[in-house]
């Protein structure tokens, strides 16, 4: 049995840990705001940029001479899968549940003879993937240090894609991510960047009659925006990891918090009978010392 001693340090021990995520829920929690509105900012952009995408891809007659960020190369071989995941843990399950959607389709698409390429941006990403897919990570990208990310990483990252994408090392090409929903809720996300997967019928004028027309051509633009939405997707992409990241942080430091509170209870309870235990002992051989004289 631990001495009051140790009882009374644990107890100290639990109390500090419990400051500490207690300070780091309410951190989070500052941040959270930002990165929730800067997620949900972001998403009209998006949004419409396949809206866009989708009018334009309707409206080219040549889908052979289409570029193959639309069409793709024509084959399925190679895959290449951009896993996000945060740079930090103490998020509970939000970094593993990335990576286990992305291990899953490896690991699906590995069963089915295709090649697999992992970049992982984020250093949990890697973690979590190395011991089962470390030989298939052929890249890592970091943002440790980085305070607040912004479109020219995106950018950055999706010039890196496509230079791959032209040198031919993959043929499909799916950003692995966690789309926020709420402060409890957070959904790991696969999309598809290349080949681009557009509706057709998206984009339509709604007004009866309704013309555009896109100079220099509609495939010149089209060419120009498909590359432009890989940008926009990973930008999108990263704010929604921030905003879900910081919601699973502050969710699970509020659980540490709480479940620290509980055990310093548990504790203290545990403490004072064992005190009053040794108490009534002492009582009790100074009473039987006392009537043996």
């Amino acid at each position: 049995m631990a001495s009051l001693k140790d009882m009374r340090n644990r107890i100290a021990s639990v109390k500090a840990t419990r400051k500490i995520t207690k300070a780091m829920q309410m951190v989070a929690a500052a941040k959270l705001r930002r990165a929730q509105e800067a997620a949900t900012a972001a998403r009209p952009y998006a949004e419409r940029m396949a809206s866009v995408l989708g009018s334009l891809a309707s409206k080219v007659a040549d889908k052979n001479g289409a570029s193959p960020l639309l069409v793709g190369t024509g084959k399925d071989q190679v895959h290449l899968l951009i896993v996000m995941t945060a740079e930090r843990g103490l998020c509970g399950g939000f970094n593993s549940n990335i990576a286990k959607l992305a291990r899953a389709d490896a690991n699906r698409l590995i069963a089915t003879g295709k090649t697999v390429k992992i970049l992982t941006v984020g250093r949990k990403g890697a973690d979590n993937l190395k011991r089962d897919l470390g030989r298939n990570i052929v890249e890592r990208k970091d943002f440790q240090g980085v305070r607040q990310l912004t479109f020219a990483h995106a950018e950055g990252l999706a010039n890196r894609v496509l230079e791959m994408f032209e040198a031919g090392e993959f043929d499909v090409a799916t950003l692995y991510f966690s789309e926020f929903k709420s402060v409890i809720a957070q959904k790991p996300t696969g999309l598809q960047l290349i080949p681009a997967t557009v509706a057709e019928t998206a984009g339509e004028g709604k007004g009866a009659g309704a013309v555009h027309e896109y100079e220099p051509s509609e495939e010149e633009v089209l060419g120009f925006l498909l590359s432009r939405n890989i940008s926009t997707q990973i930008f999108r992409g990263l704010l929604e990891n921030s905003a879900s990241f910081y919601g699973a942080q502050m969710t699970a430091m509020d659980n540490a918090t709480r479940n620290a509170g509980d055990m310093i209870n548990k504790l203290t309870i545990k403490y004072n009978r064992q005190r009053q235990a040794n108490i009534t002992k002492e009582l009790i051989e100074i009473i039987s010392g006392a009537e043996a004289v």
